[in-house]
């Protein structure tokens, strides 16, 4: 349950901090401006890390208790954040950056307490712990400049580094250790409410206070994991968690110093940047990536256990494989070709673009998203007090959000009814799934049989029928790779099949949210109504 909200309210807060972070950007000079090195062709504000940042700390701070350890993550957070903003704003030169990561991780080291004690490879090496903390020190410094400089194309950073985490979340979460647990799903909740904007073409960027703050906390994850919380995994495990970021900046260093270039000096030279070279589209780069990030977490949590050399040597063989591809298709010329639509896909758009049927689906859609929100409500077994408390304080906030016509809370209206919106679907959900009973075992054929009808529906209205853009995105492939992970995952541990079905739930009922806040003239009555109604229903049950 602890779990269930800390990923709720992070990515909550990430999702209010960023719109509000966005306001103050130009007056604090967080705009980042195009040049020749840069994909993005509009100037964009650089307050992604702000979302990552709060989502990340406010859950943290709020219902952890704050022992050192969780102390110098959060100073070391705070620190990062503080040097990032003001290297976004003043664009610093890499050494007050270094002073800033060095400041970080060395709250971690000699406050927390936390350094490595065992090296891959190393078995019967006793590790000082002079050496211990330098290395622990130089070790996530790299990994932060690692995320850094990943951070190149709309979604990247935040995707590959979601996918860490989910990983690192579920390693904590069977080895027990609820402090760890704890962090990697803020900072997964923080950087799923980043995400929300920076769909490409990203609405904002993560900038240097973000991508400083991922990379923190991925250094501080993995070694928390794999030194304190379960010593008997593989000492190699941290790299395939942290996958392909690590590789590729080592790589970019090779280049460089081989080719006589200031080291710390930004290059088009990034994988990201090789894949564009040879004709990638960014929605074809981004996927590439990600996709070879899942293969490096997912055998990062199935060979947990493996002897080092097997996962060293994994490791290396899906990195070589990658680098040797590249090099070989520039050295040759290749470049990839555009794909062409088949001639069948343009028929069938064309019949199906008609104004009745579009209202029909649209209809169809919004009626199941309703349903699908009330529903799970009433038929749950029961509904924990916790969630029957924070669903009333959210009926009072979609009240006032709903009827307010106040223009300090008018400005905030829309973006509170989606976000409530979201926590309501996630609370509905999780009680269906999480608390079953007669009612729910009754119903649950039909349901699973509406939820499909409901994703078939918004699939094909996205496809066919939108009048908008709305166009498949990198973390649309991201959310189903999300699914093909828990999948696997279910298929090795026991009791995870409900946490699939509960994904699957919300992920369709955002989409179908989505799709009624595009294309529905009243959109925030039409959500709004029957998200209140679902709250009302949970605080009714649960405060009973």
């Amino acid at each position: 349950m602890a779990a269930f909200f800390l990923l709720i309210l992070a990515s909550a807060v990430s999702m209010l901090a960023i719109p509000l972070a966005v306001r103050l950007a130009p007056h604090l000079g967080l705009i980042d401006r195009p040049d020749p090195r840069k994909v993005h062709k509009v100037p964009t504000p650089r307050v992604g890390g702000w979302g990552i940042a709060s989502g990340t700390l406010v859950p943290l701070v709020l219902l952890y208790d704050f022992d050192p350890l969780l102390q110098s993550f959060v100073i070391g957070v705070a620190t990062l954040f503080l040097f990032g903003v003001w290297d976004d704003a003043r664009e610093l030169g890499h050494w007050p950056k270094f002073v800033g990561q060095a400041i970080a991780t060395g709250v971690v080291v000699f406050h927390g307490g936390l350094y490595v004690t065992r090296l891959p490879f190393l078995d019967d090496y006793v590790v000082s712990p002079l050496f211990g903390q330098l290395f622990t020190m130089v070790a996530m410094t790299g990994a932060i400049n690692a995320i850094n400089h990943s951070d190149g194309l709309d979604g990247l950073a935040g995707g590959e580094s979601m996918l860490s985490l989910v990983a690192i979340a579920f390693l904590g979460h069977t080895a027990g250790d609820d402090l760890a647990t704890g962090i990697a799903l803020a900072t997964l909740g923080g950087t799923l409410g980043f995400l929300r904007y920076n769909t490409h073409p990203a609405q904002v960027f993560m900038g240097d206070c973000g991508s400083q703050v991922l990379g923190f906390a991925l250094a501080f994850l993995v070694i928390d994991l794999s030194q304190r919380v379960n010593p008997a995994m593989s000492a190699a495990t941290p790299a395939l968690l942290l996958g392909l970021p690590i590789a590729d900046i080592l790589v970019v260093l090779y280049k460089r110093a081989r080719g006589g270039m200031n080291w710390f000096k930004a290059t088009r030279n990034h994988v990201h940047h090789r894949l564009l070279d040879l004709g990638f589209t960014h929605f074809e780069s981004v996927v590439s990536i990600y996709s070879l990030q899942t293969v490096l977490v997912l055998s990062g949590v199935l060979l947990e256990y493996e002897a080092d050399i097997v996962v060293g040597g994994v490791y290396l063989t899906l990195i070589l494989a990658l680098f040797a591809g590249l090099t070989i298709a520039e050295a040759r010329g290749w470049r990839r070709r555009s794909a062409r639509y088949h001639v069948l896909s343009s028929n069938l758009a064309s019949m199906l673009d008609a104004v009745s049927l579009r209202r029909a689906t649209i209809g169809f859609i919004g009626a199941s998203v309703a349903f699908s929100l009330v529903g799970p409500a009433v038929w749950a077994r029961a509904v924990p007090r916790d969630i029957g408390w924070l669903s009333a304080v959210l009926v009072v906030v979609m009240g006032v959000a709903l009827l307010s016509r106040q223009r300090a809370v008018a400005g905030l209206g829309p973006l509170l009814v989606r976000t409530i919106a979201y926590i309501g679907a996630a609370f509905a959900v999780f009680v269906f799934t999480q608390y079953p009973g007669d009612r729910v075992a009754a119903v649950s054929p039909p349901a699973n049989l509406l939820v499909g009808a409901l994703a078939v529906s918004i699939g094909l209205f996205i496809r066919f029928l939108s009048a908008r853009r709305f166009v498949t995105t990198p973390t649309d492939y991201l959310i189903a790779l999300g699914l093909v992970v828990l999948a696997a995952i279910d298929r090795v541990q026991v009791g995870a099949g409900g946490m699939v079905q509960f994904v699957t739930y919300v992920i369709v009922l955002f989409y179908g949210c989505e799709v009624i806040v595009g294309h529905v003239g009243r959109w925030q009555l039409a959500l709004g109504l029957p998200t209140l109604s679902a709250l009302v229903v949970l605080a009714a049950r649960g405060l009973a």
